[in-house]
């Protein structure tokens, strides 16, 4: 079959083509789709295949249009593929289509193609590596959040503190109103949870105490009707519990882990701390980089791709239809900016031969059994079972592809 297929917008990544099929071509294609109704249709009185051409064609005419033109319109696709040598990266959008017996069918296709860059400017680009060092201080605080998670709690017959769990019964009414009944709250002292002043009631009771005076609510309350009202509060509290700290000693270390010594512990923190910091210090490098790229060298990226992705993260954050639109905008951004990364990450590996090969995957699988303390084999199997070698795969790309930039980029170390 021919066609005539101009492009009539090629802009970034977006085509808009013009097609004009001749009605000859047309009326071929009906006549195929007419012959196979003809082949395969059941009349009444009339054997399979065996009922007038006519009369078929006179019975399913809409059916026999509506496939042919579908026919049509694959093969116009394809043919438009080809002759452009398009890489389409969603499916096209037939539009301004117009059907008429005994003329030429005319449409328009618009389609978003995968984008060609050229990455001029992949060299010269001046980065600050952030500190990574781990401090006795920073250290410190580590161990004092595993003591306070393995703190105990326990009831005391004493006056709130802060830091201290209460239960609570609370009431509150506008002055010159009765009080409701009251509500049961969990609180933490000293947390923000409930208004400075109903704090401050609590921490005047002890255990099965009922404290009531008027108290004022703040003036940067969210509630802007609330803000600098006095109301009366009536508090009954019903128990507090206080946190007991662990001490900090070889028999905690022990608890924790396979450490014989605090210090054994505080030296394994600490060199979990300098990994986590050094990750995350690169991590920033590689930000400040793509970034610089991205600016150098401009290029429009598909919105189908960007659209894909949100759709995908937002099933895998459970996004509700209430919260779609603000996560749409908010994400929108995010995503865009993935795609540029995946487009140039993806532009350098083939371009500089940075792909990983099958010998990279072998070896970084051969080195994490050796982490794992497995055998290869063992762990390849577990990864392809899983689905994970394409990940592996890519991690391993954008690795090459990230030292290749930062060998021609200068490293400075922040001051």
């Amino acid at each position: 079959m021919t066609y005539q297929i101009a492009v009539k917008k090629a802009e970034g990544v977006e085509r808009l083509l013009s097609v004009t099929v001749p009605a000859d071509t047309m009326a071929a294609a009906e006549e195929k789709v007419a012959r196979r109704y003809t082949s395969q249709v059941r009349l009444p009185g009339f054997r399979p295949g065996k009922a007038p051409a006519a009369m078929v064609r006179k019975q399913f005419a809409q059916q026999i249009k509506a496939e042919a033109l579908d026919a049509v319109l694959q093969e116009v696709w394809q043919a438009a593929v080809e002759q452009e040598k398009l890489e389409p990266v969603a499916q096209p959008r037939v539009t301004d289509l117009h059907v008429h017996d005994g003329e030429p069918v005319t449409m328009e296709i618009a389609v978003e193609v995968r984008p060609q860059i050229e990455l001029a400017k992949t060299e010269g680009f001046a980065l600050v590596q952030p500190p990574a060092e781990v401090t006795d201080a920073m250290v410190q605080e580590q161990l004092d959040q595993l003591l306070e998670q393995r703190a105990a709690w326990a009831p005391v017959e004493e006056k709130p503190q802060p830091g201290d769990q209460v239960r609570v019964s609370i009431a509150t009414a506008e002055e010159g109103q009765p009080l409701p009944d009251a509500r049961e709250f969990p609180i933490e002292i000293g947390k923000g949870q409930a208004i400075a002043g109903i704090e401050e009631l609590i921490m005047e009771a002890t255990p099965g105490q009922t404290v009531e005076r008027a108290v004022r609510w703040p003036d940067d309350f969210p509630d802007e009707a609330q803000r600098g009202k006095a109301k009366q509060v009536r508090v009954t509290l019903l128990d507090v519990k206080r946190r007991t700290m662990p001490v900090l000693d070889d028999a905690f270390a022990a608890e924790i882990g396979d450490f014989d010594s605090v210090e054994a512990l505080r030296t394994a923190v600490r060199t979990d701390m300098a990994a986590h910091y050094a990750r995350e210090s690169e991590s920033q490098v590689r930000g400040q980089l793509l970034d610089q790229v991205i600016e150098a060298n401009p290029f429009d990226v598909p919105k189908a791709w960007v659209q894909q992705l949100v759709q995908a993260y937002g099933e895998m954050y459970k996004i509700t239809p209430e919260q779609q639109e603000q996560f749409v905008t908010e994400f929108t951004p995010m995503a865009e900016r993935q795609v540029r990364r995946d487009v140039i990450i993806d532009t350098l590996a083939e371009r500089e031969g940075l792909a990983a090969t099958t010998a990279d995957v072998d070896e970084k699988v051969a080195a994490l059994a050796g982490e794992r303390n497995v055998e290869p084999g063992q762990l390849y199997v577990q990864l392809e079972k899983a689905g994970r070698l394409k990940e592996l795969e890519r991690t391993i790309t954008d690795d090459k592809v990230f030292a290749w930039l930062l060998a021609r980029s200068t490293v400075t170390a922040a001051s």
